[in-house]
């Protein structure tokens, strides 16, 4: 027994070692620790223990830490599943299959309608160069896009979150036995065999929000700065649970969290991304344009954004990175494939309104740029593809139906008589993760809890919430347009004190 743990410790530092390598902070860690082991305060004759200190005390420690950190939970948990094409399964014996393939149809069919919009317009999907006055123009204006003259006349978004709902109402899994598939309403999303989770379980996973936290606001600051100067990202992740951070602290717990503090490359590849940008005209970069003039720039709390949304907007265009760490689904699927932007992410309608939330957490583009960068990374993609992933759209979807069935069975028989799907009212909440529909400083305390208990489970959890604080008025009402009327104005809610009072409901 004893064996099998070393070798199961052996064979996970072999793979945490293989990692580590693999990161743009390996090289300079490794740089710093040879300088060590060469410096005065490193004795060869106690090498382990005169070597340990000098880590510490140059903060090596704790940036090692970190890094193992982010690792384990998000790297090094994808090479723990099995690789489909090494163990492949066939359409029969996969229940997922059907949802797997529509991942696939779903992001073929969003960049195909990208390649005929480059046909139609007669423009390269990889782009060209731009023409000298109107890169010198683009230049000068880059701190006040907003003043860049380019004609979008011709351009659309290539898919809204109501295009992606459509093709989710419309799945179809396999047949169970003894099941009339004519008796399933087809807008139910009940036969995706996916795992999610019920309200018991739901608040064990959120159990610390119930808890009463003693500390007044100035103690909150206090203990925050002390967490931030330990610089140990699994105490600033759980610092964030509690979802009373102090707005002046959240843009540094964020960075910690998602592993996106600053270094001397991630400065030189935004200068590399904004020289792109500034040199090569594409076609993501009207679509860009049109869709935060269609959003943030139409939205009272963040339209002052709109300058910095652009240019941040318009390098993650262009970050080939994006594509190599988001996760796709794979599914051999016959037929033609097609191209994408460099990053992988085909601009969709609100696209924007993932990035205008750190726009009150940071002053600086370049921090902003890879804190979203990150934060897309880890969660927003989940939203806006077909996927089997717990955390995604599907399983989000599957887990606000059965809570609302479950919990208010009186609005779900509502909408069940007014045959309205309820996920019509709230997928564009799911979609965007409430941004542009809740207050700023509420989303802010919604995705703070995001980040703290690394789920998206919260925003299902969320709308069930808002269903039931509306309930007497949407019951009084027969109309899909009625009930969005009921529940367009949110700026009244409140989150923490809502999500604690649905967490301990019977």
């Amino acid at each position: 027994m004893e064996e099998l743990q070393d070798s199961s410790i052996h064979h996970m530092t072999a793979k945490v070692i293989a990692a580590i390598k693999n990161t743009k902070c390996y090289e300079p860690i490794y740089n710093e620790l040879q300088r060590l082991v060469a410096s005065p305060s490193v004795d060869k004759n106690d090498m382990r223990n005169t070597l340990e200190d000098a880590i510490k005390a140059a903060g090596l420690e704790t940036e090692i830490r970190n890094m193992i950190f982010n690792l384990v939970r998000s790297r090094l948990k994808k090479i723990e599943v099995p690789d489909a094409r090494l163990t492949p399964k066939s359409s029969q014996t996969d229940p997922l299959s059907y949802l797997k393939r529509a991942g696939v149809l779903w992001d073929r069919r969003v960049r195909k309608s990208l390649n005929a919009m480059c046909g139609e317009l007669k423009v390269p999907l990889h782009g060209q160069p731009r023409i000298s006055a109107d890169r010198e123009d683009f230049i000068a204006k880059w701190n006040e896009l907003s003043n860049y003259n380019m004609d979008l006349a011709n351009y659309r978004p290539v898919y809204a979150p109501k295009d992606l709902l459509e093709v989710l109402l419309s799945l179809k899994g396999p047949s169970r036995p003894n099941e009339n598939n004519d008796q399933i309403p087809q807008w139910e999303f009940s036969h995706i065999a996916l795992p999610v989770k019920n309200l018991f379980e739901l608040r064990t996973h959120y159990a610390d929000l119930l808890r009463n936290d003693p500390y007044g606001v100035h103690d909150l600051a206090v203990q925050c700065q002390r967490i931030l100067d330990s610089k140990l990202a699994p105490m600033c992740q759980q610092y964030l649970k509690k979802g009373a951070t102090p707005a002046p602290y959240r843009g540094a717990l964020w960075a910690a969290v998602l592993d996106s503090k600053l270094h001397d490359f991630d400065i030189e590849n935004w200068q590399k991304l904004r020289n792109t940008v500034w040199t090569t005209d594409h076609i993501v970069d009207k679509l860009v344009f049109k869709d935060i003039q269609l959003t943030a720039s139409n939205d009272d709390q963040y339209f002052v954004f709109e300058d910095v949304l652009y240019q941040v907007l318009l390098c993650f265009s262009r970050d080939t990175e994006i594509a190599n760490c988001v996760e796709y689904e794979t599914f051999p699927v016959k037929g033609k494939t097609y191209e994408g932007p460099p990053s992988g992410v085909v601009p969709f309608h609100g696209i924007c309104m993932f990035a205008a939330p750190f726009c009150y957490l940071f002053d600086s583009p370049v921090s902003l740029y890879y804190t979203f960068r990150a934060f897309y990374i880890r969660y927003c993609h989940r939203l806006t593809t077909i996927n089997t992933h717990p955390q995604g759209i599907v399983s989000l979807c599957l887990l606000f139906e059965k809570l609302l069935q479950t919990y208010e069975p009186q609005l779900w028989s509502h909408f069940r008589e007014l045959q309205i799907q309820p996920l019509r009212v709230v997928f564009k909440w799911l979609m965007r993760g409430f941004s542009g529909h809740l207050p700023p400083d509420q989303l802010l305390v919604l995705w703070d809890l995001i980040l703290g208990f690394d789920s998206l489970e919260i925003l299902p959890l969320f709308a069930i919430i808002i269903l039931s604080f509306r309930k007497d008025s949407i019951m009084q009402v027969s109309s899909l347009d009625s009930i969005e009327a009921i529940l367009a104005d949110l700026s009244s809610i409140k989150v923490l004190p809502l999500v604690q009072l649905a967490l301990s409901r019977d």
